[in-house]
């Protein structure tokens, strides 16, 4: 297989065909492609939110499709997780991202892995892949919290009285959730009866430290009209998309060695200056809607990504208020 060398001199597999479902398959929601092509571009993580039926396990099972080939190195380390399990190395997934998407009343074990001969988890299988939680609210919330480390650190210590195990975990997390217990909240048919109270509650279950660390909050609203047939209009393919994405990624991995997600402050500090007015304007939404600072962080790598998107060397006024839209927040139209 050839491959593509960026700035950096890091390569790349050609993009050649994606591998699976098809971004095309999904009718609508433009607005929800837009930010899973700036999750892929960034690996940054997302959350999906939005009435049974919209697409949401849709597009998140087509978020492999549009990320980067894995190289030599990320092909190997993901296949060295698997045979610690003892699961052969199938040679027809050969640099295929994984897809993990363990149901909600997985354990904790089951998830970041353990046991009395510690063994990796579900976080370890989707190592330079995806890992999707839908139905986010119904997993126990103490299987949740043991998110949080491994998707700062990428990795996962496991100790135990008397062995010691490291596993790598640098996945992308993708989850879904309702917007409330039946699902229906701000659905236009109106079939939603749940109390605020009800509803609070049910969002109460995911921690707002988990919260933070997710960069992308999308809500996937039913479209007014879907077209089905020979004839309906599709969107753009897969194969579109993940060539933008690699061009955003190899920007990336020239400035920084990373994809813009992984930055730490430093890095944030040293790729992603902010002019004046940009710096002022997250200043003031940050203090209206008291944002923490690994929010307003995570703000800034988002804006960084979409700018790279845009094969632009600064991060301008549209980026910051786009992604600062992401984390539920309508600042109105921005000029640049």
């Amino acid at each position: 297989m050839r491959s593509r060398r960026g700035p950096s001199g890091r390569g790349w597999p050609e993009p050649g065909a994606p591998d699976g479902p098809d971004l095309r398959d999904v009718r609508g929601q433009s607005s929800a492609k837009r930010a899973l092509e700036i999750a892929a571009a960034g690996g940054h993580n997302l959350l999906l939110i939005g009435p049974p039926g919209t697409g949401k396990s849709m597009l998140a099972r087509r978020l492999p499709g549009i990320l980067p080939p894995m190289s030599d190195r990320e092909a190997l380390e993901t296949a060295g997780v698997d045979s610690v399990l003892g699961n052969r190395i199938e040679l027809s997934r050969w640099r295929q991202r994984p897809f993990r998407a363990p149901h909600h009343t997985a354990s904790a074990v089951a998830l970041v892995g353990g046991g009395s001969s510690p063994r990796p988890g579900e976080i370890s299988l989707a190592h330079h892949g995806v890992l999707f939680l839908d139905e986010l609210p119904e997993f126990h919330r103490n299987v949740l919290e043991v998110l949080r480390e491994p998707l700062e650190s990428g990795r996962i210590v496991i100790s135990r009285a008397a062995s010691f195990a490291e596993f790598p975990a640098r996945f992308q997390l993708v989850a879904a959730m309702n917007p409330c217990p039946c699902g229906y909240a701000g659905d236009r048919t109106g079939r939603c009866r749940c109390t605020s109270e009800q509803i609070r509650r049910y969002r109460a279950r995911i921690s707002g430290p988990l919260l933070d660390r997710i960069d992308l909050h999308v809500e996937v609203a039913r479209p007014p009209v879907v077209r089905f047939g020979p004839g309906a209009p599709g969107g753009e393919d897969s194969r579109s998309v993940r060539e933008r994405v690699v061009r955003a990624r190899e920007i990336q991995a020239a400035r920084a060695g990373r994809p813009n997600a992984h930055l730490d402050n430093r890095g944030v500090a040293e790729t992603c200056g902010l002019d004046s007015p940009q710096q002022e304007f997250l200043e003031d939404v940050a203090l209206r809607f008291n944002l923490s600072p690994r929010g307003c962080q995570r703000i800034i790598k988002v804006a960084r990504t979409i700018a790279d998107l845009a094969g632009s060397r600064r991060i301008g006024m549209k980026n910051m208020a786009e992604a600062i839209a992401y984390r539920g927040i309508d600042c109105g139209p921005a000029r640049e």
